[in-house]
């Protein structure tokens, strides 16, 4: 057991770890959901899309089969049950990515060493000039059969819920827990989860609610009649099984708070995700709008302000669309020609980076042809943004599964013209160079101060070798995680 997680052990729960005097809030508690008059979506009511537990307690959401890195095991493709996590069947799945497996001949994962029979210790830490945060867990238990598992607000009690008989039941106990003071740590206590979440508001606490199953009912950016539509929040994507701790911030949905992450091992070595700076929000919104400048494209648009203008939100493109499927509508068409032509009279190789190995292809009769690895027809701006869809819909075909997150990723990333190589042949450095990119992404990205987190689905497909941009950490032996909001002092 590890003196960090001795001494975490020695702090009682939500007691701070240490105070500032500075009680000042740098948010402004006004908000607006509201769109501008040019710039307003047509919404509906969305929710999150149901989560599904797959082998080994390894949990998936579309469209996250068969993702990028070479040394991340596929989850396997099921599909949606009902009553895990969901509430409003249509929004934009959050993406967790792929956890190691064994398979493909690699040697059996080791285990994680036991700590207090199965459960983690994780650290959350207020990192904003708040008095007023708070958290709150919640996932899927591995050890108790995937039943849905809340923390209560003592960050040491499982709630376990049953299923109610009525759809939006309020929950029978409280699970927000309050963070105190500027610069305090509070630390949580959680059993293995698949599909674990950690969400942090600003102000006020995050309402959740129970579906018979039961399911959960997760705060909506989408549906101005949800309570949650118009709270400062945010969230970390983690799973914590018996060989492993997986762990990322996502932007694939939104930008919202900011949220950093350092996992320790218990050999003491730490990794660090650094997420946006406390202005990172703001940064973001004023990128989107330059880019709106330059190519006059709705950029600007993605910006959810608040009632006295700041910027409560960013919705990605593909968040976008889903709520107004005409947006960007033909801003892909002509990059998609262009790189269709090319490949008319040259191949295409990709690197599968599984047992598929290189595969080539080249446009025939309007199609990318992959042979066995299967035929792309021309994608749209909504299977690109989305990577899930047209094209990039996965299906029984494992080579093509392969093929689809390196293919979505080179268009995300306009590297199609750049090289025939993908994604071996170009780098980060080029990524996003071209005049019609995922400007999101790009924007996303600079605006971290390690330039690393998660701003498309297949934002984890690296080179060989390469550097992996998606803002991940990863142990098979972790000894403590912290998870910190509103970017102060956020190690860079």
């Amino acid at each position: 057991m590890s003196g960090l997680l001795e001494r975490a052990r020695s702090v009682f729960k939500r007691r701070p770890k240490n105070e500032e005097d500075d009680d000042e809030s740098q948010f402004d508690d006004q908000r607006d959901d509201r769109f501008d008059d040019d710039e307003r979506f047509d919404r509906d009511d969305r929710g999150p899309i149901s989560p599904v537990v797959g082998p080994n307690g390894v949990e998936t959401t579309r469209p996250q089969q068969h993702h990028g890195q070479p040394h991340h095991a596929q989850p396997q493709h099921h599909p949606n049950k009902p009553g895990q996590h969901h509430g409003h069947p249509h929004q934009p799945a959050n993406h967790h990515p792929p956890r190691p497996q064994t398979g493909d001949g690699q040697q059996p994962l080791p285990q994680v060493p036991a700590t207090r029979s199965g459960q983690l210790e994780i650290a959350l830490h207020n990192n904003t000039n708040s008095s007023t945060v708070y958290a709150s867990i919640t996932g899927q238990a591995i050890d108790r059969n995937n039943a849905l598992f809340l923390l209560s607000s003592d960050a040491e009690t499982p709630y376990y819920p049953s299923s109610p008989s009525a759809t939006g039941t309020k929950l029978a106990q409280d699970i927000s827990i309050q963070l105190g003071r500027p610069g305090n740590t509070v630390y949580a206590t959680i059993p293995r989860l698949a599909g674990g979440r950690i969400w942090f508001s600003i102000d006020r606490p995050l309402v959740f609610a129970l579906n018979p199953g039961p399911g959960l009912v997760e705060p909506s950016i989408f549906n101005n009649a949800d309570p949650n539509h118009s709270t400062n929040f945010g969230f970390a994507e983690f799973t914590f099984n018996s060989f492993q701790i997986f762990a990322n911030i996502s932007y694939v949905d939104f930008v919202g708070l900011p949220v950093a992450l350092s996992l320790e091992d218990t050999n003491g070595s730490t990794q660090h995700v650094s997420g946006i700076g406390a202005n990172g929000l703001e940064t973001i919104a004023q990128g989107l709008r330059a880019q709106t400048a330059k190519d006059g494209r709705r950029w600007s648009s993605l910006i959810v302000p608040r009632n006295n203008g700041q910027t409560l939100r960013v919705l990605s493109p593909n968040s976008a669309i889903l709520l107004n499927p005409s947006f960007f509508q033909t801003y892909w068409t002509d990059y998609v020609n262009a790189v269709y032509d090319r490949y008319a009279s040259q191949r295409l190789t990709i690197d599968t980076q599984a047992s598929y190995g290189r595969v080539s292809g080249q446009v025939v009769n309007g199609n990318l042809n992959f042979g066995a690895g299967g035929t792309f027809p021309r994608p749209t701006a909504a299977d690109i943004f989305s990577c899930s869809s047209g094209p990039f819909a996965t299906g029984s075909n494992a080579e093509a599964n392969a093929i689809i997150p390196r293919l979505a990723a080179a268009f995300n990333r306009s590297t199609l013209l750049v090289s025939s190589e993908q994604p071996d042949g170009v780098g980060p450095k080029r990524y996003y160079r071209e005049a019609t990119t995922n400007h999101y992404a790009r924007i996303v990205h600079a605006a971290n101060l390690d330039g690393h987190g998660y701003a498309f689905p297949y934002d984890d497909v690296t080179p060989t070798g390469g550097v992996p941009q998606e803002g991940a950490v990863f142990s098979y032996s972790p000894a403590l995680m912290t998870v910190s909001v509103g970017g102060r002092h956020a190690h860079a």
